[in-house]
């Protein structure tokens, strides 16, 4: 199976830590900026560092920016930018493209030209939306520190018609399951006789490593 690529165009805070974030899970990642800085600070935590125009169609297509799977758009103030940016990766056969917005007003926009999902910044951090680019199954993505976090997932099916204790979540995985989601109905601190069924969604917390590997099993 090819594996996905994932272009970051714009190195502010946001697109930087989606970037980061994509490349320490094991993803091919082209970054694209045009400052020099930016681009020097960054190269070392990605695949490719690239500094040019992104609003230049000459310059995508020579880096076959249509061979990406995934856009992250992550300009900076310049809401004109963000769109032709976009605008210019539709075009170019990026299937789909995720999008900084600066506020409500230029989301609507965004989503008018065709991106495929917008985020505000303030309400959606960046190694949240890495998370959920990567992982269907990954529904939510909350980091406590750079060591632990906090993800929300559907239950892997290897784990499906086990109990909690047959499993051993802990000593097998070194994760806790603080809750499961069954039908709309919440259970909390499940006990080891609890059986993992299809379609339930975990709510588990562990450190870095460990979630990584949990999302290899989905």
């Amino acid at each position: 199976m090819k594996k996905k690529q994932y272009v970051v165009i714009g190195l502010g805070r946001f697109g930087s830590s989606v970037a980061k974030t994509l490349y320490t899970l094991g993803k091919d990642v082209l970054v694209i900026d045009l400052d020099e800085t930016s681009i020097q600070e960054i190269s070392h935590h990605v695949t490719h560092a690239i500094q040019m125009d992104a609003t230049d169609e000459k310059s995508l297509r020579s880096v076959g920016i249509g061979n990406f799977d995934v856009a992250i758009v992550a300009t900076g103030s310049s809401m004109q930018s963000s769109i032709m940016v976009t605008i210019l990766l539709k075009e170019l056969g990026i299937k789909y493209i995720v999008v900084k917005a600066q506020n409500s007003l230029h989301a609507k926009v965004l989503n008018k030209i065709g991106a495929d999902r917008v985020v505000l910044p303030e309400r959606d951090m960046g190694t949240r939306v890495a998370y959920n680019l990567i992982s269907t199954s990954i529904l939510d993505h909350i980091e406590l520190s750079p060591e632990y976090s906090i993800i929300e997932i559907i239950s892997p099916e290897k784990w499906h018609g086990k109990t909690l204790g047959e499993l051993d979540i802990r000593s097998n995985y070194g994760i806790n399951i603080m809750a499961i989601k069954r039908d709309n109905i919440v259970t909390m601190s499940p006990s080891a006789d609890e059986q993992i069924e299809p379609n339930d969604t975990l709510i588990i917390i562990g450190g870095s490593n460990e979630l990584s590997i949990i999302q290899t099993l989905t």
